[in-house]
């Protein structure tokens, strides 16, 4: 299974104390050069980048189709990171795109891709029993917490599907 991952789900599995999980579930996860950037460049959060840069199962990569980023930037108004996790997904004919922000899913789904959030990564590991619905539960409550932009009506689903 290809699995490539924007930003903002790595941090929020992060904060949530579940960024292990993705091991079970995908074995390998790429993120393009710019995510990798964005993960590991701030020094406010060192803790965080030691967590991606020590996680033997998260693989960098370069994208290749730099025009088609630019192009997909300038159309779109994603960032660069958004924009390369999309293209090297579309690319690499990958299984799924990690992704959270709502404009980035939209052009995505546009294309063609496969996408999971946070949200659906933490119920697809409860429903492969590598987490329980307490576990679950915790992590959404740590993205609360945690100010990660995750609207009621999904906290909610998600807790409908652990009953």
């Amino acid at each position: 299974m290809i699995v490539v991952a924007d930003t903002t789900p790595l941090i929020s599995l992060m904060k949530a104390a579940r960024l292990d999980i993705l091991k079970p579930l995908f074995k390998e996860v790429l993120i393009p050069l710019a995510v990798y950037e964005e993960l590991t460049s701030n020094l406010d959060f060192q803790d965080e980048a030691n967590q991606v840069k020590s996680s033997n199962f998260i693989k960098v990569v370069t994208v290749k189709e730099q025009k088609a980023v630019d192009v997909l930037r300038r159309l779109s108004g994603l960032d660069l990171g958004e924009s390369e996790a999309i293209i090297l997904a579309d690319d690499s004919k990958a299984d799924v795109l990690l992704m959270d922000e709502v404009r980035g899913r939209q052009v995505a789904k546009n294309m063609g891709l496969y996408i999971m959030g946070t949200v659906g990564v933490l119920l697809f590991a409860y429903e492969e029993k590598l987490l329980t619905g307490l576990d679950v539960e915790n992590a959404l409550e740590a993205l609360k917490n945690a100010d990660r932009h995750i609207g009621n009506d999904v906290i909610n689903y998600a807790l409908s599907k652990l009953r």
